[in-house]
């Protein structure tokens, strides 16, 4: 098993290289990022699916909502995507770097899906410790 320390999520963006250090490396907006070739990203996977909808980032980049309000919907939507619990997987078997194309990384919805991986990968490290057998 791996210890904490070999696991990790980070957040990159899409136009940085890419570096060993970086594991696996996931996509996680929606839509393409502009002028970055699909054969250039060096990617492992696109989680379109993990990005917030459409809606929800419309309303949160024009200032309808507040962090706090996107952060929570944003949280429930990533509860009804089959496609978390997958990615959960991967982070509890060592680092995922989730690629986001947005300028201000800090405040991005990946930090949001980061802390929500976290969340599910411990769930179930905590739920196959206390099984006995």
């Amino acid at each position: 098993m791996l210890s904490s320390a070999d696991r990790a999520i980070r957040v990159k963006r899409v136009y940085d290289a890419a570096a060993p250090e970086d594991g696996y490396r996931v996509l996680v907006d929606r839509l393409w990022p502009r002028g970055v070739r699909k054969d250039a990203l060096g990617m492992d996977e696109w989680a379109k699916d993990l990005a917030p909808s459409t809606a929800l980032r419309r309303a949160w980049h024009h200032g309808d909502i507040s962090d706090e309000a996107f952060r929570d919907r944003y949280a429930a939507e990533l509860d009804a995507v089959p496609a978390l619990a997958s990615l959960a997987r991967r982070c509890r078997a060592g680092t995922v770097t989730l690629l986001v194309a947005t300028r201000d990384i800090g405040r991005s919805h990946a930090h949001v899906l980061a802390r929500e991986l976290e969340r599910h990968a411990a769930a179930r490290v905590d739920g196959a410790a206390g099984r006995t057998g």
